[in-house]
Order: C-alpha cells, then sequence, then structure tokens
C-alpha cells in the first residue's frame, strides 16, 4: 500500500468514479489508475469498489471503509509537510481564501489590507466560486479558507466560525412609488418586477422562502451573481433590486434609494470554514482572529481539530 493508491481511492469518490477524471487529476494514465486500484484490491483481499464490466459505479462497504481512513492519512501527511514550513517559514509563504464576488468585493478588502500590513511576505491567492464550489475546494484542499453565507456551516467536515451578520436590503431609483411608503411589504414588492441574486447565491434561499411563507410568486426578471451587476439593471429601471446591504454605498450609489427590508426577511451570517483536521501556518489562524476578534486563537484551533461550540455572530459595518 502507498500513497499514490490511496490518492486514487480518493478520487475516485471525488470524480464520481470516472477513471478518466481521476487520471487527469493526478498526472498519470488511466491504466495506471487501474493497475494499482487491482494491485490495492488484490494485496488487501477485497474489492473496494462496485462494478459494471470495466465501469466503477460505487465503493463497496470495505471500500467506504477504506475511503475515510485514506482521507485521515492523507491529511496528516499534508499536515507533517506544512508543519515543517510553518516553523521553517513562520511569517512567510502562501494563504488561499475562496470566497463569493460579493463578499470579495465588500466583506474583505479591508480585512485583506490589515492582513497585508501584519504579513507582508505572504502572498494571499484569493478564489472566487460560489458556495457549492467553495465548499469543494476546502474538502480537496485547494483553498485554506472559505467564506460564504451559504452551505459553510452545514459540513461537519469543516469548522465553521462566524464572521458578521448582514441583511437584504431593497434598492430603487429615485422617485419610485415605493419610497413613498412607511414600509415595503412583500405584496408590495411583488407588484414591481425583481432583480436579486441567482439561486443558491448570497442569501437568495431566504428570500424564496420569505415569499413562498406569504404565498407569493415573485416576478424575478434577473437573477445574477454580482451586486454592481444587480446595482446596474436597478439603475435603468429594469426592476426593484434586492441585494445584500452592504452591497449599497450611500456615496457611490447616490442616484439609487435604499430601503429597508430587515422585517421581510430574516438575517445572514457570512461564515468563515477550514477544513477539519488540517494544519495551518500560523498566519491563516491570525487572518480568522482579524476577521472575528472575539476568537482567540486557540479556539480556533480547538474547533479545527475537535468539534467545539460556535461563538455568536457579529455585526460590522462595512
Amino acid at each position: 500500500m502507498n500513497f499514490q493508491q490511496l490518492k486514487i481511492i480518493r478520487e475516485a469518490a471525488r470524480c464520481h468514479f470516472n477513471l478518466t477524471e481521476v487520471a487527469n487529476t493526478l498526472y498519470t494514465s488511466q491504466s495506471g489508475v487501474s493497475r494499482h486500484i487491482k494491485e490495492l484490491e488484490d494485496e488487501l483481499g477485497v474489492e473496494l469498489f462496485i462494478r459494471r464490466g470495466k465501469r466503477l459505479l460505487g465503493m463497496t462497504e470495505p471500500g467506504k471503509a477504506l475511503l475515510t481512513m485514506a482521507e485521515r492519512i492523507l491529511t496528516e501527511a499534508n499536515n507533517i509537510r506544512r508543519l515543517a514550513d510553518n516553523f521553517a517559514n513562520s511569517d512567510r509563504g502562501r494563504l488561499h481564501v475562496a470566497t463569493t464576488h460579493t463578499q470579495a468585493r465588500y466583506a474583505l478588502p479591508g480585512i485583506i489590507k490589515e492582513f497585508r500590513t501584519q504579513y507582508p511576505q505572504v502572498q494571499l491567492v484569493l478564489h472566487q466560486g460560489s458556495p457549492s464550489e467553495i465548499v469543494s475546494m476546502l474538502l480537496s484542499g485547494e483553498t485554506d479558507i472559505g467564506l460564504t453565507s451559504e452551505l459553510m456551516a452545514d459540513y461537519e467536515e469543516i469548522a465553521a466560525f462566524p464572521y458578521y451578520s448582514w441583511h437584504h436590503a431593497i434598492l430603487v431609483p429615485r422617485g419610485h412609488p415605493l419610497t413613498e411608503l412607511p414600509e415595503v411589504t412583500l405584496e408590495d414588492l411583488s407588484a414591481w418586477p425583481l432583480v436579486t441574486y441567482q439561486t443558491g447565491l448570497t442569501g437568495r434561499t431566504k428570500i424564496d422562502a420569505a415569499f413562498a411563507m406569504a404565498g407569493i410568486v415573485p416576478d424575478i426578471v434577473l437573477s445574477a451573481q454580482d451586486s454592481d451587476v444587480i446595482k446596474t439593471y436597478v439603475e435603468l429601471g429594469l426592476g426593484v433590486g434586492i441585494l445584500a446591504d452592504m452591497a449599497i454605498d450611500a456615496v457611490k450609489d447616490s442616484n439609487l434609494v435604499r430601503l429597508n427590508a430587515e422585517h421581510l426577511f430574516p438575517a445572514n451570517t457570512a461564515w468563515f470554514g477550514m477544513k477539519k483536521g488540517k494544519f495551518q501556518p500560523n498566519f491563516a489562524w491570525h487572518f480568522l482572529q482579524i476577521c472575528n476578534p472575539s476568537l482567540a486563537i486557540s479556539d480556533i484551533q480547538a474547533q479545527v481539530f475537535a468539534t467545539g461550540e460556535l461563538q455568536t455572530p457579529l455585526h460590522y459595518e462595512i
């Protein structure tokens, strides 16, 4: 048994048992992947995969048990390498952070500026993606830290830490009839075409749930990934915007009017996450502490390497 065989087992599950994708991921040949699997099964004396001809359909019970062990072994092997790097280069290195466009554009700039001041020799690599893509990057080890308002706290394999709480707001052009109302209701909103986020992004689930609970089917004419796109189309008069409150700038968006929606849609929490059991350089722990000063590094490490209680979400003015 060797590390390459364990990597193949892990990647086979991640690639939905497509051996061509496994081979591409590990920079090897498909025949080499098949050979490693056969040699490992022969060595263990059990079949690890359910097959139909030459195709892999899933994992047997022994295969599932081995997958869990392989994940742990490969994580610990990577931890050993990172441990050595951490002591050799405690204030330099590379930190990968994956987040959505909204968080990268509006929530992180101040944090990144402060982090760069404290760790000028650390190269910060920012990845952008959907919440599901961010979770996948965390679980695969492609990124060190993930930031999103969706999914992060739902995975047992991820230690999630609160960053800040936020609400949706309504955005309309100046002079819009909604600005004349003392308080906007869901019924008021349903009378207008709406522009908001794509499904699964920036609290869209809570927007949909609020309308569904009220028995209202909203007329969403455009769904976007980018808050700036939403604002652009609101400004053009395409519809009424529903977007994250931190994405609205009173100066830059002075031709638009922000209306309160805290009574319409529940608050959201932006979460930072790290893969449990993964060793991190010291500057990664400090990055999270900059984001949420109420967290002690010992508390962060306790959750990464064991189960712990989450801290209360904070609300930061951005």
